[in-house]
């Protein structure tokens, strides 16, 4: 029997899944929120709801005679429509709602980490009470981070020293209204991301990823979702060596173990020190814009790994190709304070490909959230689109991204354009070269 995969969520990262399983022979349906026209073009049906609402995720897979589902964001975890598609009968690629505390309670996730004696926890304290929170600030020897505890889209922390001072933290939590806050040790590294296919026990990781978050060039600017990110033709960055990048996958492992039972992917966020990786966060999906650098290099059929989940069977083995990858977001320009939306989407899947041409590299581009009218693709005021380049390496790959990016143009967007630029790589290195 032909297997019905429902593909869950409308963004980016949703793009890269629907590219990544539309070329197997899987009948793919999905749903989201928003219609994004590249997952729209590769389904065979695309519906429009409201995806953490489980009871209309379930009639919906029950309509397409889903027999895998795969959920793409953390909202719908979180409203545990992973485990209503289980009770339905339905297979999800993701894990239950007790499980993505992983991710959705980021204070459930430091005292997990520390119950089970995970490697690369920092230290940390959580509060209910926010002038003890502003308290531990002022008696705490060195720089903290301050983290709500629950899912903010990737905007919500503050790190004293870097983005505020001591008193503008103490302001920010004064005027949030978070239940609960994590303030943790300020880590000073590298940061980079490994994401693990998990399921029945076993984990099979993919190449370290660098993104992005700063707005502007230069990692200046507020947080975002996400502005680019790059990896290499090897599973390690430029600035870590093999044995660091084999540390993080130790340390999820260990967290693997830890679950007990949890199945998709666990995206591990960490911060390589001088000691070596220590874990900033988990997320409990593929990361955003992390599944854009991965998927489009994963030579494994996605399907394999799927049904070999499902049917507890032993994961693959992974491969991936040798190839670099750049990732640049164009976002709405005023992003993301201030974002204003109605800007014409100049590129297509198409003439991005064309921006690979002469170079032995290729040239994708992934929707995320857009505006798909009859007389064009618009902007929203969310994340528009990512453009990929893969080639051999991280400076042939940067140069397909950003030829695909100028001819986009820039009327009504922004774009990070020094993401995988060389100077940028090489401070990375030179940082890690100084603290090591």
């Amino acid at each position: 029997m032909r297997e019905h995969v429902l593909l869950i969520g409308g963004g980016g990262r949703e793009h890269a899944i629907a590219r990544s399983l539309a070329a197997s022979d899987a009948e793919l349906y999905a749903c989201a929120s928003n219609r994004n026209p590249g997952i729209a073009r590769l389904a065979s049906r695309f519906e429009t709801l409201e995806t953490t609402d489980p009871e209309a995720v379930v009639e919906y897979a029950e309509t397409v005679q889903a027999t895998i589902a795969v959920v793409g964001p953390e909202a719908p975890l979180e409203a545990g429509v992973s485990d209503a598609l289980e009770h339905a009968g339905v297979y999800a690629f993701g894990p239950n709602q007790a499980e993505a505390r992983i991710e959705t309670d980021k204070a459930f996730q430091r005292r997990f980490m520390q119950a089970h004696d995970i490697t690369g926890c920092p230290d940390f304290k959580t509060f209910e009470d926010e002038e003890a929170a502003c308290a531990y600030i002022d008696e705490y020897d060195g720089d903290l981070v301050i983290k709500p505890a629950g899912l903010t889209g990737g905007k919500g922390v503050k790190v004293i020293g870097d983005q505020v001072t001591p008193e503008e933290g103490k302001a920010y939590i004064r005027e949030s209204d978070y239940d609960t806050l994590v303030l943790e040790e300020r880590l000073i590294g590298e940061e980079f991301t490994v994401q693990a296919f998990v399921a029945n026990g076993e984990v099979r990781t993919a190449p370290a990823v660098q993104d992005h978050k700063r707005a502007y060039e230069g990692d200046e600017g507020p947080n975002t979702g996400g502005m680019g990110s790059y990896s290499d033709a090897t599973r390690a960055l430029p600035f870590m060596t093999e044995a660091e990048y084999d540390a993080a996958v130790s340390i999820i492992e260990e967290t693997v173990d830890a679950l007990e039972g949890y199945k998709g992917i666990l995206y591990g966020q960490f911060m390589l020190t001088a000691e070596g990786p220590k874990v900033i966060e988990y997320n409990a999906r593929f990361g955003d814009p992390e599944a854009m650098n991965t998927l489009p290099v994963l030579e494994t059929p996605f399907l394999d790994i799927l049904t070999a989940a499902r049917d507890r069977k032993p994961l693959p083995e992974l491969s991936f190709a040798d190839r670099a990858t750049v990732c640049k977001y164009a976002v709405p320009a005023g992003y993301p304070t201030d974002p204003e939306a109605g800007a014409l989407v100049r590129v297509d899947e198409e003439s991005v490909g064309e921006a690979a041409e002469g170079s032995s590299g290729d040239g994708l581009l992934f929707y995320a959230s857009v505006d798909d009218r009859e007389d064009g693709i618009y902007t929203t005021t969310s994340r528009s689109f990512a453009v990929v380049g893969l080639a051999d390496t991280i400076a042939d790959a940067e140069v397909i991204a950003e030829n695909a990016l100028e001819l986009a143009g820039e009327e009504g967007l922004h774009m990070r354009h020094d993401i995988g630029k060389a100077d940028l790589v090489q401070r990375r290195i030179d940082h890690m070269d100084e603290l090591r």
